[in-house]
């Protein structure tokens, strides 16, 4: 049985990891001829948008998922007319374009930010009166790590703002003084079967994921149910298949979403080692009708991801219950090369754990510095 996938990066790297025990094999379209995946299945080298690259690629696979949000919705739909696509064209659409994903969560009573569509410059005078400032404006498309959008504080960042962004639709969002970011992972199988994985919190630098604590430590009661129910309403409403991430801000004890991604998702790497399910293994379970696999944490957990630069891997392994998981990709500034799992029975020794990293990871952007025990502590 063969798996396709759209994007050859590590995230359908770790797909394949996860289903080749479950006796599958893997087939990869990516426009780059140097996508991780190539190391270990079939990788077509071909844009998404060549319908008969598509076409040819499509040829005896199961079906077909995805492991990047951003492939054309075009390319789905073509897809789909040869062979089932999971999730589906029309969950890719509602996720790639903030003021869909916007008016989805409003439709299904899910809370979020205040915010306003801009289409041109009248609409963007129009949308400050609404929103006011601080503000973020984003890119209704193509954002992602911090891409395509920018805090706005002052009126000067406003006009510097409109300047230099393109001429595309824009949104304008209330920025909120949150406590933290944290994320929830659900799976929904084919089959209807549905369950949730521990909200995680995450820290952020310069747009990027940096480090992943699961389960979120100190949660007010209610904002694990709170957070399932608004990722069920998505998944059912969707009649979605895989694994679907939903990020969100806490705000004074309450929960409210930013957006979504339609795949598995970086603060969810934890799971491989800190789950007794991957998010990887449920979602091919998922989008094949396969029972899904138990969710439950195995301990406490710390994602931390590495960016831009390698640690000395002996170093790191020095560490007990770390693992180091390595994408095979060149380095350069700010790309995702690799990311360490740090694991303990009890949050304490977590603690004592990431202390106890290398030097490497004690500088400000690995963000350890957030969440050592005097500042949990405070927090608790």
């Amino acid at each position: 049985m063969t798996i396709g996938i759209l994007g050859g990066g590590q995230l359908g790297y770790m797909l394949a990891l996860a289903g080749y025990p479950l006796g599958l094999h893997f087939r990869f379209l990516d426009p780059s001829p140097e996508a991780p995946v190539g190391r270990i299945a079939q990788r077509v080298t071909a844009e998404f948008t060549d319908e008969q690259a598509l076409d040819k690629f499509a040829h005896g696979l199961e079906l077909v998922t995805y492991e990047f949000e951003n492939v054309p919705v075009q390319a789905a739909r073509f897809l789909a007319e040869r062979v089932p696509v999971y999730p589906s064209a029309a969950a890719l659409e509602e996720a790639q374009d903030r003021r869909r994903e916007k008016r989805l969560f409003q439709h299904l009573g899910i809370p979020t930010t205040e915010f306003a569509e801009i289409a041109k410059r009248e609409e963007f005078d129009a949308a400050m009166k609404q929103v006011g400032l601080p503000a973020v404006l984003k890119t209704c498309r193509m954002g992602y790590d911090g891409k395509g959008q920018t805090l706005l504080r002052t009126y000067e960042d406003v006009e510097k703002a409109w300047a230099e962004f393109p001429e595309v639709p824009l949104i304008l969002e209330k920025f909120v003084p949150f406590t933290r970011e944290v994320s929830i992972l659900g799976v929904r199988s084919r089959s209807g079967e549905t369950a949730f994985y521990p909200l995680v919190e995450n820290h952020h630098r310069g747009g990027i994921l940096r480090l992943s604590l699961a389960p979120a430590p100190h949660l007010c009661p209610g904002l694990q149910q709170n957070a399932e129910e608004a990722a069920r309403k998505v998944l059912e409403g969707l009649d979605y298949a895989g694994v679907l991430c939903i990020e969100f801000f806490e705000v004074d004890g309450k929960l409210l979403a930013n957006e979504m991604a339609p795949r598995v998702h970086n603060s969810g790497h934890w799971s491989i080692e800190g789950a007794v399910t991957s998010q990887f293994e449920n979602h091919l379970r998922a989008v094949l009708g396969m029972p899904l696999g138990s969710t439950a944490i195995i301990g406490h957990s710390a994602m931390v991801n590495l960016i831009g630069e390698l640690p000395d891997a002996a170093q790191v392994l020095e560490v007990a219950n770390t693992h180091l998981h390595l994408y095979g990709k060149t380095p350069r500034p700010g790309r995702k090369l690799g990311h360490i799992t740090v694991r303990a029975e009890q949050l304490e020794k977590l603690q004592q754990r990431l202390n106890e990293l290398p030097e490497f990871f004690h500088r400000p952007e690995f963000c350890l510095q957030e969440v050592l025990p005097e500042t949990l502590a405070k927090r608790a």
